[in-house]
């Protein structure tokens, strides 16, 4: 009996500075910062507790036509794209620039350069396809639906062929057959990217914008939400000294696609408008992001980037579709919003709002890393899938 108490009371002693500790590191108990000036090695411990490798992405080595040279029309055929020949992104507003995550998430592979001290990325090219974790189709499909198609009911288009080759290319590959495509990675950002064959590869992991439209090949289980290239410039110089009443326009919206003279209007806003229009989603909720204007959300079916990191509610209010609608009733929760909590919320856009800035040469935690990253953590469902393919007779027989 006595052994036993004595056990016990050597496991207590172990146990509850570990507890404390552990609460400590997380931020539970207010001495954080106390306790790692003691012992800066438990900053390690952190480090350890939260590092992983970077996702290994296999790129299909496609003809220039598909890519680069849809950026460039002189950009040679018979060329390797790579990072010292890779054009650089020269397109400042409308629909090529807010639809371009394609071009961010291949030149990160093609990057070769270091980042800067002590910064890794999320993903890095690898030459052996066995050695993958996922395999990248560097197709530019929204840019090639902006450069050839001017009219949705324009049939035989050369982006139509372009996807046609591609689904062509993807089946005659064994690392396709292999897996059924599951393990490949395929933007898709524009709405209407891809449309005519996208149902040919809809195992794939999608990169999208939101699922208004592809709701019946797409899901969130499946696939990765990107954000919109934002289309006004960063606000880097704000002033914090009061920036509640440095800020006179109650509720600022602007709906053409051309909105960099709103980029003034934004900064001097408390609130943005993002409502929902013939998609669920669009380029105003990153712009308001990177201009500190508090996002106003009114889309009743949205899905947001990151959500699994970020909580849009610490930095964005939201309204159902019918409260919006009722009279003066927005506006008037507006009005009524506390100063306080107004400012909080625009502490916190300014603290995250690089997660949504996309970089060439990339930088740690902007939007193309933390894309990559999402990918990252779909690769598990990834293999699940995968390996019950491989085995099962009766394809998804519990449906």
């Amino acid at each position: 009996m006595r052994k036993s108490i004595k056990r016990a009371l050597v496991a207590l002693s172990i146990c509850i500075p570990l507890v404390f500790v552990s609460l400590l590191l997380s931020g539970t108990v207010d001495y954080k910062s106390q306790i790692l000036s003691f012992f800066p090695q438990l900053n390690n411990v952190t480090a350890c507790r939260t590092a992983s490798p970077p996702l290994r992405v296999y790129m299909y080595d496609l003809p220039p036509r598909f890519n680069a040279g849809l950026l460039d029309a002189s950009f040679p055929e018979n060329t390797t794209v790579t990072a010292a020949n890779y054009p650089a992104w020269r397109w400042n507003d409308g629909l090529r620039r807010q639809h371009s995550v394609e071009y961010w998430m291949m030149g990160l592979l093609l990057y070769e350069g270091n980042y800067e001290s002590g910064l890794t990325r999320e993903a890095v090219r690898v030459s052996d396809p066995d050695s993958a974790d996922v395999f990248f189709v560097p197709f530019f499909s929204s840019f090639s639906l902006n450069v050839y198609v001017h009219n949705m009911k324009e049939s035989d288009t050369v982006d139509e062929k372009l996807q046609l080759e591609i689904v062509n290319i993807l089946r005659a590959s064994d690392y396709w057959k292999r897996s059924g495509g599951r393990d490949h990675v395929i933007p898709l950002h524009h709405p209407n990217a891809f449309r005519q064959y996208r149902h040919e590869v809809n195992a794939s992991v999608f990169i999208v914008s939101d699922f208004g439209r592809i709701m019946n090949i797409s899901r969130l289980a499946k696939d990765v939400v990107a954000p919109y290239v934002h289309m006004v410039e960063s606000y880097d110089t704000e002033d914090d000294k009061d920036p509640y009443e440095s800020r006179h326009t109650l509720l600022f919206f602007r709906g053409r696609t051309k909105r960099k003279d709103s980029a003034e209007q934004m900064r001097l806003s408390k609130f943005c408008l993002h409502p929902a229009g013939d998609t669920p989603s669009s380029c105003r909720l990153f712009d308001a992001i990177v201009s500190h204007c508090v996002p106003v959300i009114v889309s009743d079916r949205i899905e947001l980037p990151f959500e699994n990191e970020l909580d849009y509610k610490e930095f964005s209010i939201f309204f159902s579709g019918n409260e919006a609608l009722q009279p003066g009733y927005m506006i008037s929760e507006l009005r009524k919003f506390p100063k306080d909590k107004w400012v909080k919320m625009w502490s916190r856009l300014r603290n995250i709002s690089h997660h949504f800035e996309f970089h060439y040469p990339p930088k740690k935690d902007d939007a193309v890393n933390m894309i990559w990253r999402q990918v990252k953590q779909k690769v598990p469902a990834v293999d699940l899938a995968v390996h019950r393919s491989r085995r099962l007779k009766i394809p998804d027989w519990w449906r």
